[in-house]
């Protein structure tokens, strides 16, 4: 009798491992694969076997998402997003908002941002959505000025720039391994975290949560929004478990957006 039991037990869990279904989701490696190794068992217990994906670079995941190569992607913010799709004709949609990364601006060289020498090499993302972003970031920190009627803002709009600044743009992943060559570097933070920058502690200056539009969310291809495999990530990475995590693992570097 224990053995058939057993047996019967055993078939039970094959049944429910091969009943499983594939979420194949698209990430960054921090924090974003780690926010979601945390919800595995979760989903796992809902009847869907995650399958994280770790990228470096920005491009690649939303492609992978359009092809259906991905089931989502969770890596960027929202105005990024608009502006990969008008550029590149592919069709992914937000589905949740779930953390903010603050940028911040970060050297070897100095101490304080008013130690910046005249005609300092300022580093900064090329992409659109993040290069307007870090302008802003050193608009909030008085170092420049810009023309506020450009909606994504480039070295081109700075109308101020009593320090001359020599703003040098690159692809985001490349800014942590210019700190050596450049006086401050304006750096996302999930590219910090990798080069084992912390946000709070090592920034110069750190962007404010109050009003931010760059949450970073879950991304599909336009159409599968409620397919029940994204409804149940969507739960899981919007629960108070994640927000506990986000609080007790970055301690402010990010913040939960929900």
């Amino acid at each position: 009798m224990r053995k058939l039991i057993l047996t019967t037990l055993l078939g039970a869990s094959l049944v429910s491992l091969a009943l499983a279904e594939s979420l194949v989701v698209g990430a960054t490696p921090i924090p974003h694969a780690e926010i979601l190794e945390i919800v595995k068992d979760d989903l796992k217990a809902k009847g869907f076997e995650l399958e994280i994906k770790v990228f470096n670079d920005y491009v690649t995941p939303n492609k992978a998402t359009d092809s259906g190569d991905l089931d989502a992607n969770y890596f960027q913010h929202e105005p990024y997003l608009n502006e990969f799709n008008a550029n590149n004709g592919t069709k992914v949609v937000k589905t949740i908002g779930v953390h903010l990364e603050p940028m911040g601006v970060y050297s070897k060289k100095i101490k304080a941002i008013n130690e910046l020498s005249d005609g300092a090499k300022v580093a900064v993302p090329n992409d659109p959505t993040n290069e307007s972003r870090a302008l802003d970031l050193l608009v909030s920190a008085g170092l420049i000025e810009v023309d506020t009627s450009v909606a994504l803002r480039t070295p081109i709009d700075i109308t101020k720039n009593p320090k001359n600044l020599q703003i040098i743009e690159l692809e985001s992943p490349a800014l942590p391994r210019t700190l050596d060559d450049v006086e401050i570097a304006v750096i996302n933070s999930n590219f910090a975290f990798n080069a084992d920058l912390n946000p709070v502690k090592d920034s110069l200056v750190l962007e404010s949560a109050e009003g931010n539009p760059y949450t970073n969310i879950v991304a599909v291809k336009e159409g599968n929004e409620n397919a029940p495999k994204i409804k149940a990530l969507n739960e899981a990475l919007q629960s108070q478990k994640v927000k506990d995590f986000i609080a007790e693992q970055y301690k402010g570097a990010v913040i939960s957006a929900f």
